[in-house]
């Protein structure tokens, strides 16, 4: 797997003594085994989703086998967690509500057409890099104006100016 294929990849890493645990839901930082206990445990909630919400026909039986829907219903999973068994934090009267909202506009993510027939198709094949994406993004990297222009704050004269005048009120241009 390429570094681009693995998030985990991605994450800086600490000195040995400032480790930290990964993230129970991050699929890639998990290992194989906590994998398969995780994943159980969110086909037990899957299958309540479908039932209690009548979504039978928009997530497919073989979700599991689908990687971006394993994360969408993950990400389901963790908010309904907080949601509903969670403590209620202050100002989120309506976050039950808050929470069916997100789950009706996740929705369409989670069906396939593919496997809307009840039998599984294996989801297309990663599009690898090709040869010389890497050396491209490189030179991207140290060319683009986007990302080499020297850094200018878009209120520099703003911030000046409250600098110079610290007791000055606020002032649109």
């Amino acid at each position: 797997m390429s570094e681009f294929g693995n998030p985990a990849s991605l994450w800086p890493v600490l000195p040995a003594q400032e480790q930290l645990e990964p993230q129970r839901w991050v699929w890639a930082a998990m290992d194989p085994a906590d994998r398969r206990t995780r994943l159980r445990e969110l086909a037990v909630w899957v299958d309540w989703l479908r039932s209690a919400f009548e979504l039978h026909n928009n997530i497919p039986q073989c979700w599991y086998r689908h990687p971006a829907v394993v994360e969408h219903l993950t990400a389901l999973y963790v908010g309904w967690l907080r949601t509903y068994a969670g403590e209620q934090a202050a100002g989120r009267d309506l976050a039950e509500a808050d929470w069916i909202s997100v789950l009706h506009n996740f929705t369409p993510r989670l069906q396939l057409a593919a496997c809307a027939g009840g039998r599984h198709q294996e989801p297309p094949a990663p599009v690898s890099l090709s040869l010389g994406t890497s050396e491209a993004l490189e030179v991207y990297l140290v060319t683009a104006e986007a990302l080499t222009r020297e850094a200018v704050h878009p209120a520099a004269a703003e911030l000046a100016r409250r600098a110079a005048e610290p007791d000055a009120p606020f002032q649109a241009p």
